[in-house]
């Protein structure tokens, strides 16, 4: 059984991680410098995935380049420990939700991009 998220739009959920930071004082730019940190994307390839309507499978499947670092992303979200999560785009999708929880709890960008 896939989950519902797989097939879900980037581009529907994109604002709500937009709208968590700033309503932590954060910014839409952190926002996507933690996206394009975590898929190798930029402005433009992320705009047009966005506009396309990818699902968050497609997204994972076809970033210019995972940051080999995002293994070091660890901790629970929803209720999940993200470094045991076994499926590969759900552990996707958790590290970027990760990442946008420690955004919108005010951590550095560079502990957040494990710098």
């Amino acid at each position: 059984m896939t989950h519902r998220i797989y097939s879900m739009s980037v581009a529907s959920v994109y604002p709500l991680y937009i709208a968590k930071a700033e309503k932590k004082g954060r910014t839409k730019a952190e926002v996507d410098e933690i996206i394009f940190w975590l898929t190798g994307h930029d402005h433009k390839s992320l705009k047009q995935e966005l506009e396309k309507g990818t699902g968050f499978e497609d997204f994972f499947a076809r970033a210019p380049r995972l940051n080999p670092s995002r293994s070091l992303i660890t901790g629970v979200v929803c209720g999940v420990r993200v470094e045991e999560i076994e499926e590969p785009t759900m552990r996707e999708i958790r590290y970027l939700d990760k990442l946008i929880d420690e955004l919108a709890k005010g951590k550095a960008m560079e502990k957040i991009l494990r710098a």
